[in-house]
Protein backbone atom coordinates (compact mmCIF):
# COMPACT_ATOMS: atom_id res chain seq x y z
CA UNK A 1 0.00 0.00 0.00
CA UNK A 2 2.35 2.42 0.90
CA UNK A 3 4.54 1.74 -2.30
CA UNK A 4 1.29 2.12 -4.40
CA UNK A 5 0.69 5.67 -2.31
CA UNK A 6 4.47 6.76 -2.99
CA UNK A 7 4.09 6.25 -6.91
CA UNK A 8 1.00 8.08 -6.52
CA UNK A 9 2.44 11.16 -4.74
CA UNK A 10 5.11 10.86 -7.56
CA UNK A 11 2.91 10.63 -10.70
CA UNK A 12 1.29 13.76 -8.99
CA UNK A 13 3.88 15.78 -8.69
CA UNK A 14 5.40 15.45 -11.85
CA UNK A 15 2.48 16.45 -13.80
CA UNK A 16 1.70 19.38 -15.95
CA UNK A 17 -1.52 20.36 -13.76
CA UNK A 18 -4.17 19.11 -11.19
CA UNK A 19 -6.08 15.98 -12.44
CA UNK A 20 -9.46 16.30 -13.19
CA UNK A 21 -12.42 14.93 -11.27
CA UNK A 22 -14.99 14.80 -14.08
CA UNK A 23 -14.05 15.30 -17.77
CA UNK A 24 -16.37 16.99 -20.49
CA UNK A 25 -14.48 16.40 -23.97
CA UNK A 26 -15.30 17.68 -27.35
CA UNK A 27 -18.86 18.47 -27.97
CA UNK A 28 -20.47 17.57 -31.24
CA UNK A 29 -21.22 21.25 -32.41
CA UNK A 30 -17.61 21.96 -32.16
CA UNK A 31 -16.62 18.42 -34.39
CA UNK A 32 -19.10 19.32 -36.86
CA UNK A 33 -18.67 23.58 -37.26
CA UNK A 34 -16.81 24.85 -40.37
CA UNK A 35 -13.09 25.49 -39.87
CA UNK A 36 -12.08 28.82 -39.16
CA UNK A 37 -8.94 30.46 -41.24
CA UNK A 38 -6.24 32.33 -39.85
CA UNK A 39 -5.03 34.71 -42.09
CA UNK A 40 -1.38 35.15 -42.80
CA UNK A 41 0.66 37.81 -41.83
CA UNK A 42 3.78 39.13 -42.74
CA UNK A 43 4.79 35.37 -44.89
CA UNK A 44 4.21 33.90 -41.36
CA UNK A 45 1.38 31.01 -40.76
CA UNK A 46 -0.31 29.79 -37.95
CA UNK A 47 -1.42 26.06 -36.80
CA UNK A 48 -2.48 24.35 -33.77
CA UNK A 49 -2.08 21.48 -31.93
CA UNK A 50 -2.80 20.17 -28.79
CA UNK A 51 -0.49 16.57 -27.56
CA UNK A 52 -0.37 16.72 -23.37
CA UNK A 53 1.27 19.00 -21.42
CA UNK A 54 1.64 23.17 -23.34
CA UNK A 55 5.02 23.25 -21.91
CA UNK A 56 6.45 20.33 -23.29
CA UNK A 57 4.89 20.28 -27.08
CA UNK A 58 6.10 24.02 -26.85
CA UNK A 59 9.50 23.27 -26.08
CA UNK A 60 9.14 20.68 -29.70
CA UNK A 61 7.72 23.52 -32.27
CA UNK A 62 9.92 26.10 -31.17
CA UNK A 63 13.46 23.90 -31.60
CA UNK A 64 12.08 23.52 -35.26
CA UNK A 65 13.62 25.66 -38.08
CA UNK A 66 11.14 27.65 -39.97
CA UNK A 67 9.07 27.87 -36.19
CA UNK A 68 9.24 31.64 -35.22
CA UNK A 69 7.50 30.53 -31.61
CA UNK A 70 5.21 28.70 -30.29
CA UNK A 71 2.73 29.58 -27.84
CA UNK A 72 1.07 28.03 -25.13
CA UNK A 73 -2.78 28.49 -24.79
CA UNK A 74 -6.36 26.26 -25.15
CA UNK A 75 -8.56 24.90 -27.97
CA UNK A 76 -11.29 22.94 -28.67
CA UNK A 77 -13.79 23.79 -25.93
CA UNK A 78 -16.94 25.18 -25.63
CA UNK A 79 -16.75 27.87 -23.04
CA UNK A 80 -15.17 31.29 -23.50
CA UNK A 81 -12.08 32.60 -21.90
CA UNK A 82 -10.96 29.48 -20.45
CA UNK A 83 -8.26 29.62 -17.81
CA UNK A 84 -5.56 26.98 -16.45
CA UNK A 85 -7.84 26.34 -13.53
CA UNK A 86 -10.95 26.09 -15.31
CA UNK A 87 -9.77 23.95 -18.02
CA UNK A 88 -7.80 21.78 -15.52
CA UNK A 89 -11.26 20.98 -14.22
CA UNK A 90 -11.86 18.90 -17.65
CA UNK A 91 -15.24 20.68 -18.08
CA UNK A 92 -14.51 23.33 -20.09
CA UNK A 93 -13.54 20.83 -23.13
CA UNK A 94 -10.98 22.55 -24.34
CA UNK A 95 -7.29 20.48 -24.37
CA UNK A 96 -3.71 22.60 -24.01
CA UNK A 97 -2.75 23.73 -27.41
CA UNK A 98 -0.02 25.84 -28.87
CA UNK A 99 -0.22 28.22 -31.43
CA UNK A 100 2.88 27.51 -34.26
CA UNK A 101 4.05 30.57 -35.80
CA UNK A 102 5.72 29.40 -39.05
CA UNK A 103 7.19 30.24 -42.28
CA UNK A 104 5.80 28.13 -44.86
CA UNK A 105 9.02 28.82 -47.15
CA UNK A 106 11.24 27.07 -44.32
CA UNK A 107 9.05 24.27 -43.15
CA UNK A 108 5.76 22.80 -45.15
CA UNK A 109 2.50 21.88 -42.39
CA UNK A 110 2.76 18.45 -43.78
CA UNK A 111 6.32 18.36 -41.84
CA UNK A 112 4.51 19.95 -38.65
CA UNK A 113 1.90 17.35 -38.80
CA UNK A 114 4.73 14.55 -39.16
CA UNK A 115 6.16 16.33 -35.89
CA UNK A 116 2.96 16.27 -34.09
CA UNK A 117 2.43 12.18 -34.41
CA UNK A 118 6.15 11.79 -34.00
CA UNK A 119 7.02 13.66 -30.79
CA UNK A 120 4.02 11.81 -29.10
CA UNK A 121 2.87 8.52 -27.98
CA UNK A 122 -0.01 8.75 -30.52
CA UNK A 123 -2.18 5.59 -29.23
CA UNK A 124 -2.42 7.28 -25.66
CA UNK A 125 -5.85 8.63 -25.31
CA UNK A 126 -7.00 11.54 -22.89
CA UNK A 127 -3.27 12.11 -21.88
CA UNK A 128 0.31 11.93 -22.49
CA UNK A 129 2.82 10.62 -20.28
CA UNK A 130 1.73 11.36 -16.33
CA UNK A 131 -0.80 14.02 -17.79
CA UNK A 132 -4.52 12.42 -17.52
CA UNK A 133 -7.88 14.12 -18.50
CA UNK A 134 -9.15 15.51 -21.24
CA UNK A 135 -7.59 18.46 -21.43
CA UNK A 136 -4.55 16.62 -22.12
CA UNK A 137 -5.82 14.84 -24.92
CA UNK A 138 -4.20 14.91 -28.62
CA UNK A 139 -6.33 16.90 -30.84
CA UNK A 140 -4.79 18.12 -34.20
CA UNK A 141 -6.48 20.69 -35.85
CA UNK A 142 -7.24 21.68 -40.06
CA UNK A 143 -8.51 25.45 -41.43
CA UNK A 144 -8.91 24.35 -44.61
CA UNK A 145 -10.02 20.74 -46.61
CA UNK A 146 -6.29 20.78 -47.54
CA UNK A 147 -5.02 20.73 -43.87
CA UNK A 148 -7.11 18.00 -43.13
CA UNK A 149 -6.58 15.85 -46.06
CA UNK A 150 -2.88 16.02 -45.08
CA UNK A 151 -3.61 15.47 -41.53
CA UNK A 152 -5.44 12.08 -42.19
CA UNK A 153 -2.92 10.84 -44.69
CA UNK A 154 -0.03 11.23 -42.15
CA UNK A 155 -2.19 9.77 -40.10
CA UNK A 156 -3.14 6.76 -41.93
CA UNK A 157 0.39 6.40 -43.07
CA UNK A 158 1.52 6.76 -38.68
CA UNK A 159 -0.95 4.09 -37.76
CA UNK A 160 0.95 1.49 -39.77
CA UNK A 161 3.65 1.56 -37.03
CA UNK A 162 1.33 0.43 -33.71
CA UNK A 163 -1.09 -1.79 -32.80
CA UNK A 164 -3.24 0.36 -31.07
CA UNK A 165 -5.21 2.57 -32.83
CA UNK A 166 -4.07 6.63 -32.96
CA UNK A 167 -5.82 8.22 -30.33
CA UNK A 168 -5.40 12.09 -31.95
CA UNK A 169 -8.84 13.66 -32.47
CA UNK A 170 -8.96 15.75 -36.07
CA UNK A 171 -11.23 18.93 -35.48
CA UNK A 172 -11.77 21.69 -37.23
CA UNK A 173 -10.01 24.87 -35.47
CA UNK A 174 -12.27 27.15 -34.19
CA UNK A 175 -10.10 29.58 -31.66
CA UNK A 176 -7.16 29.46 -29.80
CA UNK A 177 -6.92 31.37 -26.27
CA UNK A 178 -4.01 32.10 -25.24
CA UNK A 179 -2.29 31.23 -21.66
CA UNK A 180 -1.64 33.01 -18.99
CA UNK A 181 1.82 34.52 -18.99
CA UNK A 182 3.64 32.03 -16.76
CA UNK A 183 2.67 29.83 -19.21
CA UNK A 184 4.89 30.75 -21.69
CA UNK A 185 8.07 29.21 -22.43
CA UNK A 186 7.99 27.88 -19.62
CA UNK A 187 10.60 25.24 -19.77
CA UNK A 188 12.73 27.76 -20.68
CA UNK A 189 12.43 29.58 -17.95
CA UNK A 190 11.94 27.02 -15.13
CA UNK A 191 14.86 24.20 -16.34
CA UNK A 192 15.30 23.33 -12.43
CA UNK A 193 11.00 22.44 -12.01
CA UNK A 194 11.25 18.64 -11.34
CA UNK A 195 8.27 18.00 -14.06
CA UNK A 196 11.02 19.86 -16.45
CA UNK A 197 13.53 17.51 -15.46
CA UNK A 198 11.90 14.54 -15.82
CA UNK A 199 9.00 14.76 -18.00
CA UNK A 200 9.12 17.97 -20.22
CA UNK A 201 12.89 17.67 -21.51
CA UNK A 202 13.35 13.87 -21.95
CA UNK A 203 10.54 13.79 -24.36
CA UNK A 204 12.57 16.80 -26.07
CA UNK A 205 15.77 15.25 -26.87
CA UNK A 206 13.81 11.73 -27.52
CA UNK A 207 12.25 14.54 -30.48
CA UNK A 208 15.63 16.15 -30.81
CA UNK A 209 16.96 12.47 -31.73
CA UNK A 210 14.14 11.08 -34.01
CA UNK A 211 14.12 14.22 -36.12
CA UNK A 212 17.75 15.75 -36.45
CA UNK A 213 17.41 17.27 -39.84
CA UNK A 214 14.75 19.60 -38.76
CA UNK A 215 16.18 21.68 -36.14
CA UNK A 216 17.62 24.93 -35.36
CA UNK A 217 21.64 25.32 -35.40
CA UNK A 218 21.19 26.20 -31.77
CA UNK A 219 18.62 23.37 -30.89
CA UNK A 220 20.77 20.61 -31.33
Amino acid sequence: MKILLLNFISLALLACGNQPENSNATKPEIANADPVTVQSENGMEKAYFASGCFWCVEAVYESIEGVEEAISGYAGGHTKNPTYESSNTGKTGHAEAVEVIYDPEVVSFKTLVKVYFGSQDPTQVNGQGPDRGSQYRSIIFYQNAEQKKIIEEVKTEVAKDYDEPIAAEILPFQKFWVAEDYHQDYEENNPQNPYIQNVSIPRLNRFKEKFPDLLKEDAH
